[in-house]
């Protein structure tokens, strides 16, 4: 068995527990190794997804059917969200196009296409037409507020466009992919976090601390967003100026990460101490690697490849909890670099499932 399969393995038997005995959660973490509810605390937060995404992943690969069940169980909790409206923001890619939106692409099920077209039209909502930019946030003072994570939703509208025709969707989501690019995206492959345009003009004004140190420093996350995110954009439009940002910021990637033995520190420009790390950054990028590898040409595919794998087996070795103590897999995961520091979050195992999906060599195009 290689390390795909046991990987795999591993993962199937995990997860088949944890789909029955968190059927009724949407989980972000764990507390006392079982699975929290974040549904109670915030049914908008924005990692509510997640969960029935990997369920999806899950039942994808396996064929399993309570996997399916539990997925759409959890999209029937999340609907109280996609319906009452106010809490939503430009992350509702990550919450229904992986979840609704995969179970669709894989099943044909119209209750599904319905949730994943109403969050793309919930999208559409936040575009600002003059300004060329995805509103991030809710909120006084962040009307020009655009972070980088905004390229990993985007794919929810190209998807909207292929589904109906209607290109207006993906009109939106290539004039952020290109004011991203421009703006987000530095010479040296690192990315700004969060950017404020003016709203009325679209005019650059500043960049801003998010989740890392500092507005120019390299919060690894939004590092593995916009590989992942320029990657994914280019799948869909073939503009190659999107595979080649990709790259750039694959390559900056890579270079930080063999630095400390692949698995990427929270901020790639953080003090040396305390060290902190986050385990999502590396696992989101591993399946951007695995993505880039996908498009380019043979000659190319090795570096991207092995890149992935060396980050997903040092993730297996080093901070994968296999155990039935525990019903998260990943640990060491960040949220930011002042909070939340290495604890297990639920978009970790959901990243870290689909690299080993990804190497499993299953159908990845049916996910994003």
């Amino acid at each position: 068995m290689n390390f795909a399969e046991e990987c795999w393995s591993k993962l199937d038997t995990k997860l088949s527990r944890t789909a029955v005995s968190s059927y009724d959660k949407l989980p972000y973490t764990t507390q006392n190794g079982v699975h929290n509810d974040m549904m109670k605390k915030n049914k908008s937060w924005w990692t509510n997804g997640f969960w029935p995404a990997l369920m999806v992943l899950m039942y994808a690969g396996t064929k399993k059917e309570q996997y399916l069940k539990t997925a759409r169980h959890g999209m029937e909790l999340l609907d109280s969200a996609l319906y009452t409206y106010n809490g939503l923001h430009h992350d509702v890619g990550f919450m229904w196009n992986i979840s609704a939106g995969a179970d669709y692409r894989i099943t044909g099920d119209q209750e599904e296409r319905n949730r994943f077209m109403i969050a793309a039209n919930h999208m559409m909502g936040r575009f600002n037409c003059d300004g060329e930019f995805f509103r991030a946030w809710n909120g006084d003072n962040t009307e020009g507020w655009a972070i980088i994570d905004c390229m990993m939703n985007i794919p929810l509208l190209y998807r909207a466009t292929e589904e109906t025709g209607d290109p207006r969707f993906a009109m939106a989501a290539i004039k952020h992919a290109d004011k991203t690019m421009k703006y987000h995206v530095r010479p040296d492959g690192s990315c700004n976090h969060i950017n404020e345009y003016n709203h009325i003009t679209g005019e650059f004004i500043k960049a801003h601390t998010g989740q890392g140190v500092a507005p120019n420093s390299s919060w690894s996350r939004g590092q593995a967003w916009g590989l992942y995110g320029f990657a994914l954009s280019y799948r869909y439009t073939k503009k190659p100026e999107y595979l080649a940002t990709a790259k750039r910021i694959a390559h900056y990637f890579i270079a930080n990460v063999q630095s400390t033995g692949w698995l990427s520190l929270c901020d790639f420009r953080q003090p040396s101490e305390p060290v902190i790390y986050d385990s999502t950054a590396a696992a989101c990028a591993a399946c951007g690697l695995l993505e880039i590898e996908r498009l380019v040409p043979e000659c190319e595919r090795k570096i991207y490849y092995d890149a992935a794998v060396n980050i997903l087996k040092t993730l297996n070795e080093r901070c994968c909890d296999w155990s039935h103590d525990e019903d998260s897999i990943l640990q060491l995961g960040t949220g930011a670099y002042n909070s939340e520091i290495h604890i297990p979050i639920i978009y970790g195992d959901y990243f870290f499932a689909e690299g080993i999906y990804r190497l499993m060599g299953f159908d990845a195009g049916m996910l994003w």
